[in-house]
């Protein structure tokens, strides 16, 4: 079993995690588990260990379980990915996006492999606050549309760019396009 202090800091930051992934405020967070918003600081802080009715009523509020608040360690070391788990994405101009990896707490961070054909497009969704996202092109050159102009980004070069406003990628050339993509979106800052 881990000692206190370690699993004071595992809660404090898989509540934190789980409150930030659902954009919820301390205040929200306190309405809903009807745990003060006092105690949720401190609980978020790692200076306390809560009791199981409280970490109970934070589970019930966030969706999740006790077990997956106490969690000492969400992330292994070293998390292979095989190729059976890759998440693909059909588009149907033929094109595919493939979630490669990604983790969700205390921060979201995804890595995408791309591929658009000649003439494909994808409107990307405003994402939260926050979000950034960093392109490499592998084959052929992407269009990146965003805040009302278009960027060029050819074989070999990169780009990275605020992705809290809706955004466009389409493959406006002749040939094949293939990109590799990082999204993330940083945890909420705690309230003041």
């Amino acid at each position: 079993m881990p000692d206190p202090e370690t699993l004071a800091a595992a809660i404090a930051a898989n509540v934190r995690g789980q409150r930030a992934h659902r954009g919820m405020t301390l205040d929200e967070l306190a309405a809903r588990s009807n745990v003060s918003r006092g105690m949720l600081i401190q609980i978020e802080q790692g200076r306390t260990n809560p009791s199981v009715n409280t970490l109970s009523r934070i589970g019930d509020a966030l969706g999740v379980t006790v077990g997956r608040l106490v969690e000492v360690s969400d992330t292994p070391v070293v998390r292979v990915v095989h190729a059976s788990e890759v998440v693909t994405f059909e588009h149907s101009g033929g094109g595919s996006a493939r979630l490669l990896v990604g983790t969700d707490a205390p921060a979201i961070l995804e890595l995408w492999d791309w591929h658009l054909g000649p003439g494909e497009l994808h409107d990307g969704d405003a994402h939260p606050a926050g979000t950034r996202e960093m392109i490499t092109v592998i084959e052929g050159e992407l269009t990146l549309s965003l805040y009302g102009k278009s960027h060029i980004v050819g074989k070999d070069e990169a780009v990275v760019f605020s992705a809290d406003r809706p955004h466009r990628y389409a493959n406006e050339g002749g040939v094949p396009l293939r990109f590799v993509m990082v999204v993330t979106e940083p945890a909420e800052r705690l309230d003041d």
